[in-house]
């Protein structure tokens, strides 16, 4: 009897080891546990790479503001088209080289959507800098993961928990201090700022429309047809610019727009989706802030607009919060996975550590 149950356990064990093994593709496990070294080191590696992917597109992203003003006297829909469709072609070419499908014809009523409300996002945020500082535009501006949570919520019927509500107030509070505190507040400057804070509602909406499709589709060819159809929803406005007033079209605001659609968004948008799919998300978007601190520095050193000490108070302030909804949410992707044994969440928050959505906004 009990050589029977001796057997029996030893089976048990061999089973569970099995299904251990299943689980991590092929990793070797002693003893019925995971050999640590031959798991953890190409894991660090891979996120210490991913982490370096998103640390160069930062720095892609945060010229965005200086460009923009390199590509004057180019009106805010001229300049978003072109960059619109530099981008377009630059990531279609790499889509074609990968030799990967376009969304099919029956997709393009939803892509058309996608289109116009990215076109939207991109053509307030270029038109506020007009207005604001880059300081105010990019704070203003990247409380986009608020609404996108918020937007989850009404639309996507997701919970938001009550601690999100806390880091939404410390955003809102850090706004609150750029606007009431600027000592060079004006009607000009608030219209900016309020540009700034539709192209953040714009984004929310872009991210939770797009959800389920850039599950669907390949990162290159959601990008270039998203990107390709703005193209086209801006086109009639930079046409009007065009027939409106003389034609003036300076070769360095040329390079400017040229400059705009390939390294902010093209290589950004790119090296920051390769840095996702490579490390957590939470680390990638906290690291991600930091085009506010990039843009705001490169804007001080290029194009003189040095910010005053509310701006700097109110703009961290904005950061803390978004920060603060940013890892909370990766908190609950997290803890959402822990519905099983020890083991069984171990392997659940392995397999499920890259998250495939996309919250920060890019420039």
């Amino acid at each position: 009897m009990r050589q029977d149950e001796a057997r029996l356990d030893e089976v048990k064990i061999a089973a569970l080891g099995e299904g251990i093994e299943e689980e991590t593709s092929g990793t070797p496990i002693q003893g019925g546990l995971q050999s640590a070294p031959t798991e953890l080191k190409p894991q660090t590696s891979k996120r210490n790479l991913g982490l370096v992917y998103v640390a160069i597109a930062v720095f892609f992203f945060s010229t965005s503001p200086v460009l923009a003003a390199w590509a004057e006297p180019l009106s805010p829909y001229e300049k978003t088209f072109g960059r619109m469709l530099i981008a377009a072609l630059a990531i279609n070419a790499l889509r074609m080289l990968r030799r990967e499908p376009l969304p099919t014809r029956a997709a393009l009523p939803r892509f058309l959507g996608y289109g116009l409300v990215a076109a939207a996002h991109f053509l307030l945020y270029i038109a506020s800098l007009s207005y604001t500082t880059a300081a105010h535009s990019l704070a203003i501006v990247y409380t986009a993961p608020i609404f996108v949570a918020l937007f989850s919520t009404l639309f996507l019927r997701e919970p938001l928990a009550g601690r999100k509500w806390l880091g939404i107030a410390v955003a809102i509070a850090g706004v609150a201090v750029l606007e009431g505190f600027e000592p060079k507040m004006q009607g000009t400057m608030l219209l900016g700022d309020l540009l700034a804070l539709g192209a953040a509602v714009a984004f929310g909406l872009y991210s939770v429309m797009g959800r389920y499709e850039r599950d669907n589709h390949s990162l290159f060819s959601y990008a270039s047809a998203v990107y390709g159809l703005a193209a086209v929803w801006l086109l009639p406005g930079a046409i009007f610019g065009l027939v409106s007033r003389p034609p003036d079209f300076p070769t360095g605001a040329l390079l400017a727009v040229l400059a705009l659609g390939l390294f902010p968004l093209a290589l950004g948008h790119t090296l920051y989706n390769a840095g996702l799919r490579l490390a957590h998300a939470t680390y990638v978007n906290v690291i991600a802030t930091q085009e506010v601190t990039g843009g705001i520095i490169l804007s001080a050193i290029f194009l003189n607009q040095q910010p005053g000490g509310s701006t700097i108070v109110g703009a961290l302030i904005t950061l803390v919060g978004v920060v603060m909804v940013i890892i909370l949410v990766g908190i609950t992707q997290f803890s959402g996975a822990n519905n099983g044994s020890p083991l069984q969440n171990t392997f659940a928050i392995r397999r499920n550590h890259i998250a495939p959505v996309k919250i920060i906004t890019h420039h």
